[in-house]
């Protein structure tokens, strides 16, 4: 159920040593105006709906299938919601959740702790961000991260995300950090749109003139999520493991916090951190989730085998096509499914559908 794609000694040492434990579960959301470009993302049908998508997440991650939500789950051209997978492991193994708002058009309708950061901009004006809302993003994550982490020095912390156009905003920070990320990374398109995010990128960089200040690359081409993640792994890790769920934009978390360990130094035990994702992303053919870990050098990068083909409904069939593939935390929850609890696939998808059911039977979609 979990396959290692890199760093296969260090991944097996890690997954031995949380084996049987039971996680706590951080989820960051932020936003950023690149993902309201057209055709930039599929998470949300119309520009309109990206809006709303993180929101709508964040209230189903915590209420999970209630009658008329303030923020319904925005409808997508083809698939399901990946929040869905989550909120089935979070509601069945009873993971507690904190729910982070690092910078969202309005805050959603469930209880966020807020951590003073505010929408980007679009990649491409070179001016994401304010260089105060990233230092302050920094040091409220290192605060959130010793905080979660004293609570679980014998297990870990799964960090997820949710930010639309996210994918793009991670090639910034890959390249902007002297990695070879075109082409590489994925998106919620079943092919991934790479000339679009490449030309959005390029030009958000060209206006930079000092790449040297990890914080300074977020500040210019970054999203508020990246740079809070960053700062509560770092932290976390001192205590800790850490399983950073996502794909390309956690491999770009990780390319993100070794840059500013380095740079501001401090002490972070990357030893105890992994990126954890699903094999949709990892085996995206579109993309190079692999090869871009690998690039990297020395990041162990997991994801679990879940298979929809036996699922009963065909959104989350499409996921076998190459739709929608990760987000809000979906593969790192599956991941810990199979880690506390032994969870087959057949259970999984049982867990799964039985969510996508409930949501069906009140109308909510499909």
């Amino acid at each position: 159920m979990i396959k290692i794609y890199t760093q296969q000694k260090q991944g097996e040492n890690w997954l031995e040593q949380y084996r049987g434990k039971l996680p706590h579960f951080a989820c960051v959301l932020g936003f950023t105006e690149t993902g309201l470009i057209e055709g930039i993302s599929a998470a949300g049908a119309t520009p309109e709906d990206r809006k709303y998508t993180a929101i709508a997440d964040a209230e189903f991650l915590v209420n999970g299938v209630k009658p008329n939500p303030q923020y319904p789950l925005p409808p997508l051209h083809i698939g399901a919601s990946p929040v869905l997978i989550s909120r089935a492991v979070i509601e069945a193994l009873n993971i507690p959740i904190w729910l982070f708002d690092a910078g969202l058009p309005q805050p959603p309708a469930v209880s966020a702790i807020a951590l003073g950061g505010q929408p980007a901009k679009c990649v491409s004006t070179g001016k994401a961000l304010l260089f105060s809302t990233v230092k302050n993003l920094l040091d409220r994550g290192l605060f959130w991260g010793e905080k979660l982490a004293r609570q679980l020095q014998d297990s870990y912390l799964i960090i997820g995300e949710c930010v639309v156009g996210g994918t793009t905003t991670a090639l910034s920070i890959l390249t902007g950090l002297g990695i070879e990320a075109q082409g590489k990374v994925n998106s919620s398109h079943i092919s991934c749109n790479h000339s679009q995010k490449w030309a959005i990128v390029q030009q958000g960089l060209k206006q930079i003139f000092d790449k040297s200040d990890p914080l300074q690359l977020v500040a210019a081409v970054g999203d508020p999520m990246q740079i809070a993640v960053a700062g509560m792994a770092i932290a976390a890790s001192r205590h800790c493991g850490v399983l950073l769920a996502g794909g390309t934009q956690m491999l770009a978390v990780y390319a993100l916090l070794e840059a500013i360990a380095r740079t501001y130094s401090l002490p972070c035990y990357r030893d105890r951190i992994v990126v954890g994702t699903t094999r949709w992303v990892a085996e995206d053919t579109t993309g190079d989730t692999v090869g871009l870990a690998e690039a990297m050098g020395n990041v162990p990068l997991f994801a679990t085998q879940l298979s929809f083909a036996d699922s009963r409904f065909e959104n989350f069939r499409a996921y076998e096509r190459g739709y929608v593939k990760e987000g809000v935390g979906a593969g790192g929850c599956a991941i810990a499914a199979h880690l506390a609890d032994n969870w087959t696939n057949d259970r999984l998808v049982e867990e799964i559908d039985a969510i996508a059911l409930s949501l069906a039977k009140k109308a909510i979609v499909q």
